[in-house]
């Protein structure tokens, strides 16, 4: 295994490469743009053997998928922010189809006004169209999570689309020092692309049938049900992956959380940030620890109740704002988590980073204080914007 100093959505695209992928569709959008430029250059290099099809939009692109993973090839696409959208209507039909795509989406703030920066606004617009979504905090995660998630999506025990969110530009457009895989290390890691509903000439079926109210329903919960039952694929996956390269992924993960009676809650790349902060503040004699979402979907029940059960507060950051809504959509997924418990931390929903804005170690001690001072004196808000100027 190399150690190379390389820009992260470079790295994610030698991933991609190294797990043989057999058709990638896309159309460039900022910042997902250097992904599928650089497999753009593998193919024509002669690097990977792959079918590149450049489209004339996102909406094509992911169309374009569908046929691919239908017809049983390894299939990847990019996308980012408003080109995420462009597919929003071929989502769901990815899924309810059951086709293993695998997707990078470089996360970026929605118009308007017009941002290209990073966000989640893109991720919360897609949380219901049954894809199963993991989150990364660094280079080496998207490069371990890009190799993962083709195992998980084409286990005939999953048969589901992936996507792999890495933040636009705060992770993006970085240069890290990863670790990659070799080759063999991947080929004995991943097992060959078996479909078992490949489109065949020669014996021809149906897919993606209309669907009359009489089964809709039924359709929709068994699709509901199957896409449960994945969770125990990707945490098995992640125990192999462990096995192999050493390194772990869990669905909830923490950071200094014994002991703490007030956890800040975060997901993506501004974890590690997060992370600084919780030192400094433990170094102050704060009371406080990290509590990290790498799992969106299949949502992780269990494993966020038991990480929270002990603590006084818990104040969440949202990097998205649900407008008209209740403020921060993570934050009120959370608060919808927990509602059944008995006994449960006060929850304080602060919104930042909206737009690609930098939060800093001290914007991150000032987000716990402030989350601290309205768990113990209440707010006329259901959120809080954090630096939002007036």
């Amino acid at each position: 295994m190399a150690r190379v100093g390389v820009e992260v959505s470079i790295a994610l695209s030698e991933a991609v490469g190294l797990c043989n992928a057999d058709v990638i569709a896309a159309y460039p959008i900022t910042p997902q743009t250097h992904i599928v430029e650089h497999l753009a250059e593998m193919v024509a290099d002669g690097e990977l053997d792959a079918e590149y099809i450049p489209v004339e939009s996102e909406h094509s692109a992911l169309s374009a998928c569908l046929g691919s993973a239908a017809a049983g090839a390894r299939t990847f696409t990019a996308t980012a922010g408003q080109g995420l959208e462009l597919m929003h209507e071929v989502l769901y039909v990815a899924s309810s189809m059951r086709l293993p795509v695998i997707m990078a989406v470089a996360n970026r703030a929605l118009s308007g006004p017009l941002s290209v920066w990073g966000d989640h606004s893109d991720v919360m617009s897609c949380r219901d169209i049954g894809w199963i979504q993991i989150f990364t905090e660094n280079g080496q995660e998207v490069v371990d999570n890009a190799i993962c998630s083709f195992k998980i999506g084409e286990d005939k025990r999953v048969l589901l689309p992936v996507m792999v969110h890495l933040d636009g530009f705060h992770l993006s457009h970085v240069i890290e020092p990863i670790d990659m895989p070799e080759r063999a290390q991947v080929d004995a890691f991943l097992s060959v692309n078996d479909y078992p509903y490949a489109l065949n000439p020669d014996n021809p079926h149906a897919m993606g049938d209309f669907a009359p109210p009489v089964v809709f329903t039924e359709a929709k919960w068994a699709q509901e049900q199957d896409f449960q039952k994945s969770k125990a694929v990707i945490l098995e996956v992640w125990k192999d992956f462990e096995k192999q390269f050493g390194r772990s992924y869990k669905p909830v993960e923490t950071y200094r959380t014994e002991g703490a009676e007030n956890l800040l809650f975060t997901m993506g790349s501004f974890s590690e940030t997060a992370m600084a902060a919780i030192d400094k503040m433990r170094d102050d004699g704060m009371s406080v620890g990290l509590v990290r979402l790498r799992l969106w979907r299949p949502f992780p029940f269990e494993e966020l109740r038991d990480a929270v059960k002990d603590a006084k507060n818990l104040i969440v950051l949202d990097r998205a704002l649900s407008i008209g809504g209740p403020g921060g959509p993570v934050c009120s997924e959370i608060k919808a988590a927990l509602y059944p418990l008995e006994k449960k931390p006060k929850i304080v929903s602060i919104i930042g980073g909206l737009g690609g804005r930098d939060i800093t170690v001290a914007n991150f001690e000032d987000i716990m204080k402030r989350g601290l001072e309205i768990a113990e004196k209440g707010s006329p808000n259901e959120y809080e914007i954090y630096g939002v100027r007036a």
